[in-house]
C-alpha cells in the first residue's frame, strides 16, 4: 500500500502544515544537506501570523531567508554552528550564536534545556514497515525528533535511505509534506599548493589501519588525497564528504582493523555530491548515528590509532586554537573539534592534529600569532592541543613548555613572519631575550625510516631548532665520536644555534625511535662545510645503549648521501688512533678515502671524495640494516 494512503491523515501541504505552528515557539530546521528546503520556503512564505519564533539548527547548505532584513519581528535565528548563510547575520547582531560542543547539543534538547516546539526535517518515503530514514543528517536531527512537541517532515524521494540510528516511525510524525527536490551539494574545490602541502604532512602522521575524523575544507580533502597508498584505514567521523567515498571505493578504507564497530564507516551526517548520496543509499558500510554518540570523546577513545584532523582560523604561540572567530567577530562555531581532540589523545596511539595554512589574506596575515586580538575565542585550550601543521612543518607541542611550543610554532610559521612572531615571544618572556628566529625552511623531505641490524625501525630526520633540550641530553649521556672531543653540553640559553641551521652548510641529522610514550632521541650526526674546500667536517653521536647495533653506519651513510647531493665535494674529519668508529662505519660503507697521519700520532685526517661514489642506503654488502623506504 503507497504511503498516501496509508498515512492520507498526516498528508498536509507546506503551507497548511505552517499554519500548525504557533507564535513564539522555538523551531528546528534540519542539518547540512539535509534542510528541508521546501518547508523553509513555506515558513516565511505562509507564517505571517508567526511572531517572536527563534530559529535553530547548526550548519544548513540550504536557503535562509528567516534571517533576511524585515524578518526580526517574526524569527530570530539561533545557530549552533554559523554558516555562510547565515554568518551575516550573527555578525550584524541580528542572529545569536550558542557556543556548544555538538556532542552536548542532544542532550541540551533531549533534557529540554534547550526545548525544541517544533522540528522541521526532511525524509524518505516511508517503507513499508512504516519507517522513513533521515537520510544525509542524523547529528542532531536525531535528538530534535525525539524530543520536539511538533513535527512536520518533507518526504523527498530524492533523500537516500541511509542506515544505522537514521530511521524514525511515521507514528513519531504529525504532518507530511511530499516534496521532491534535488538535495544541495557542497561543491569541492580544488585544493591549492598551501592546502596540499599541508595534506603531504598531515598524512605522514597517519599509519596504516588508523581510524580517521576528518572535518570539511579544502586541507580535509588534500589529506585524504594523499593516502591513497595507505592499508585498512577506518572511519569513525562526524562528517565525510566525496574524498572519503573515493578511499572506500578504492579499498583503502576496509575499516577492518578499527577496534570499535569494525568495517563500518561511522558519520554522523555527509555532505557533498550527488554521486556521494547516491552512495550512502542503502549502503551497509555505512551507519550514521547521533552526534552524542559520533562526538562522544569516550566513543571516540575507543578506537586505537584515532587520528582526529580539524582546521584552525589562528594558533597561538602558546597553543591556543581560535576555530570559532575571525578579526574579533564570530564565523563559525565550536563543533567537534573539542570531542575529537580529546577522544583522540586519549586513544591508545591516537593523534589530535590542528591543521591550517599558515597566512591569510593571500599571505599578508599570519596565522600563527604571538596572542589572538580582543573578542577571539579560545575553541580548544593550549592543554589539549598535541600537533600543529602548517605548509611549512609539524609542531608537536604535547608535554612542551611555553618557550618549547613558542619556537615550535614559529619554525611552522611563514618565513616572513618570524622575526615579528619571536619579537612578540620575547616581549611576552616566553623565550630568552638572545633566542635566533628560525632561519631556513625546515627539509621535511630528507625523513627517511629504516631498521638498524634487529630489525627495529628508526627515523632518521633533520634536526628541528624544538631537539635542542633532547639534543643537550644526548651530549650528556653519549659516546663522543670520532675524534672530535666529546663537548659540555651548552647552556639552555646558548643552545639556539639550531635556530641558525640553513640545512646546507651546517646540518644535524637526528636518529630517534618512537613508540607510544612518543619520539626518543637515539643519535646524531652533523656536518658544517669549510667554504674554502667546500667539504664537510663530520661527527657522531651515539647514545650508549644503542652503540654497536648500525645506527651510527645509518645516519653517517644518509649525511653523507645529503652532502653529495647537494653538490658537497666530501667530507673531512680528525679522528682519533685509539677512536676508530667512524673509521670503521666509512670502511663497512665502502666509500674510497685518503687517511693521512697527524703530528703527534695521535690522530689522522681522513679525506673522502663523492666523485663516482654511489650511497644507496641499506645497500647489499653493508651492514645498513634491512633496507630503507622514503
Amino acid at each position: 500500500m503507497d504511503y498516501r494512503e496509508r498515512w492520507a491523515s498526516k498528508i498536509v501541504s507546506a503551507e497548511e502544515a505552517v499554519r500548525k505552528i504557533r507564535p513564539s515557539r522555538r523551531i528546528f530546521i534540519g542539518s547540512g544537506s539535509g534542510e528541508p528546503a521546501h518547508l523553509v520556503r513555506g515558513l516565511v512564505a505562509h507564517g505571517a501570523h508567526l511572531e517572536n519564533n527563534e530559529v535553530v539548527h547548526l550548519l544548513t547548505l540550504g536557503p535562509a531567508p528567516y534571517v533576511d532584513p524585515g524578518m526580526d519581528g517574526r524569527f530570530r535565528h539561533t545557530a549552533f554552528f554559523i554558516g555562510k548563510n547565515v554568518r551575516a547575520a550573527v555578525q550584524e547582531g541580528r542572529a545569536d550564536f550558542m557556543p556548544v560542543f555538538l556532542s552536548e547539543i542532544p542532550a541540551l534538547m533531549k533534557s529540554r534545556r534547550v526545548h525544541i516546539d517544533v522540528a522541521l526535517i526532511q525524509v524518505t518515503e516511508p517503507d513499508r514497515h512504516g519507517m522513513v530514514s533521515l537520510g544525509t543528517s542524523v547529528d542532531i536531527v536525531r535528538a530534535a525528533v525525539d524530543s520536539a512537541d511538533l513535527v512536520i517532515a518533507q518526504v523527498n524521494r530524492r533523500v537516500p535511505r541511509t542506515l544505522g540510528n537514521s530511521f524514525v516511525d511515521v507514528s513519531r510524525i504529525d504532518w507530511l509534506v511530499p516534496h521532491d527536490e534535488d538535495l544541495p551539494e557542497l561543491p569541492v574545490e580544488a585544493p591549492d599548493a598551501a592546502s596540499l602541502e599541508v595534506g603531504r604532512l598531515v598524512a605522514s602522521l597517519v599509519p596504516d589501519g588508523a581510524t580517521l575524523q576528518m572535518g570539511i575544507g579544502s586541507i580535509p580533502d588534500a589529506v585524504l588525497r594523499q593516502l591513497g597508498g595507505r592499508h585498512d584505514l577506518g572511519v569513525h567521523t562526524e562528517m565525510f564528504s566525496d574524498g572519503a567515498m573515493r578511499l572506500a571505493e578504492a579499498g583503502v578504507i576496509t575499516g577492518r582493523k578499527k577496534s570499535f564497530l569494525p568495517g563500518k564507516m561511522v558519520t554522523s551526517f555527509v555532505m557533498g555530491s550527488r554521486a556521494l548520496y547516491d552512495w550512502v543509499h542503502d549502503n551497509p558500510r555505512v551507519e550514521f548515528r547521533g552526534s552524542d554518540s559520533t562526538n562522544d570523546p569516550f566513543t571516540i577513545a575507543r578506537h586505537d590509532d584515532m587520528i582526529a584532523i580539524n582546521s584552525a582560523l589562528a594558533v597561538d604561540l602558546t597553543g591556543q586554537v581560535a576555530a570559532d572567530t575571525l578579526m574579533g567577530r564570530f564565523f563559525s562555531g565550536i563543533g567537534g573539534q573539542v570531542d575529537f581532540i580529546r577522544g583522540a589523545a586519549r586513544s591508545r596511539r591516537g593523534k589530535p592534529i590542528i591543521a591550517l595554512p599558515a597566512t591569510a589574506k593571500d599571505g599578508a596575515l599570519s596565522r600563527i600569532q604571538p596572542a589572538f586580538e580582543a573578542g577571539a575565542g579560545v575553541v580548544t585550550s593550549r592543554g589539549d592541543v598535541h600537533y600543529v601543521v602548517t605548509e611549512y612543518g609539524i609542531a608537536d607541542l604535547w608535554g612542551k613548555s611555553i618557550r618549547q611550543r613558542a619556537m615550535a610554532l614559529i619554525a611552522i610559521a611563514h618565513p616572513d613572519f618570524r622575526s615579528e612572531l619571536l619579537a612578540g615571544a620575547k616581549a611576552r618572556k616566553y623565550v630568552f631575550a638572545d633566542q635566533a628566529a628560525p632561519s631556513a625552511v625546515y627539509p621535511w623531505f630528507e625523513t627517511r625510516q629504516a631498521n638498524l641490524r634487529d630489525g627495529s625501525p628508526v627515523t632518521l630526520r633533520p634536526a628541528r631548532v624544538t631537539d635542542e633540550d633532547a639534543l643537550a641530553r644526548l651530549e650528556a649521556e653519549a659516546v663522543g665520536a670520532p675524534g672530535l672531543p666529546s663537548r659540555p653540553p651548552a647552556p639552555a640559553h646558548r643552545r639556539a644555534h639550531l635556530a641558525a641551521l640553513d640545512y646546507d652548510a651546517r646540518l644535524v641529522l637526528l636518529g630517534t625511535r618512537t613508540d607510544e610514550s612518543g619520539e626518543e632521541l637515539l643519535a646524531k650526526c652533523d656536518y658544517e662545510v669549510d667554504p674554502a674546500t667546500q667539504l664537510a667536517s663530520i661527527r657522531l653521536v651515539v647514545r650508549p645503549d644503542v652503540h654497536g647495533r648500525g645506527l651510527g653506519t645509518l645516519l653517517v651513510r644518509r649525511l653523507l648521501e645529503i652532502a653529495r647531493g647537494r653538490g658537497l665535494r666530501g667530507l673531512a674529519a680528525d679522528v682519533s688512533q685509539d677512536n676508530r668508529l667512524l673509521l670503521d662505519i666509512l670502511h663497512r660503507a665502502g666509500l674510497p678515502g685518503t687517511t693521512t697521519p697527524l703530528p703527534g700520532g695521535s690522530s689522522v685526517r681522513v679525506e673522502i671524495l663523492f666523485e663516482g661514489t654511489g650511497l644507496p642506503i641499506g645497500s647489499p654488502g653493508t651492514d645498513a640494516g634491512a633496507g630503507v623506504a622514503s
